[in-house]
């Protein structure tokens, strides 16, 4: 499989999260051309700050893997990592992100800081813009449907 294969993975994920209410966020974490870590953003469903799309794939590839340091795997995932998923992918040892859409408000890989080049022990290498188009229109229709008018049941006085 190809990088763009486990983006396209990733952006399957993302749908699943849009599906849920979710914001439309998804990642799979790769070692050796297999997927060891799938998820995508729970924070509404699971009421928790942290339950973004890079934490729930690197806690499900630790386990996978039976270790903490996934230091021989690739990370995808649709939006631009946050600063907190960019100190786990850093924690986690991961040596390279491929991330789609980038994240003017939060991004931290690159558009509003980048956490990889300040000098912490570990330097992800960072691939930006694979399927941004896709995963941006996901985004798009998710937000634009959350801020359509509601539809007034019929009958209902104006």
């Amino acid at each position: 499989m190809t990088d763009t294969d486990f983006m396209r993975q990733a952006l399957a994920l993302a749908d699943q999260a849009a599906a849920l209410g979710e914001v439309p966020v998804g990642c799979v974490i790769v070692r050796g051309g297999e997927i060891v870590g799938r998820g995508f953003n729970r924070r509404e469903s699971g009421r928790s700050a942290l339950a973004h799309a890079e934490l729930i794939a690197i806690d499900q590839a630790c386990r996978t893997l039976g270790g903490w340091r996934l230091w021989q795997c690739t990370l995808y995932v649709t939006l631009e990592p946050c600063p907190m998923c960019a100190g786990a992918i850093i924690n986690a040892r991961i040596p390279r992100v491929v991330f789609a859409a980038s994240d003017p408000k939060a991004g931290s890989c690159g558009s509003l800081t980048n956490l990889f080049s300040l000098p912490y022990n570990h330097r992800p290498a960072v691939e930006s813009g694979l399927l941004a188009d896709e995963a941006a229109g996901q985004l798009r229709a998710f937000f634009r449907r959350l801020r359509a008018p509601k539809a007034r049941p019929a009958g209902l006085p104006d």
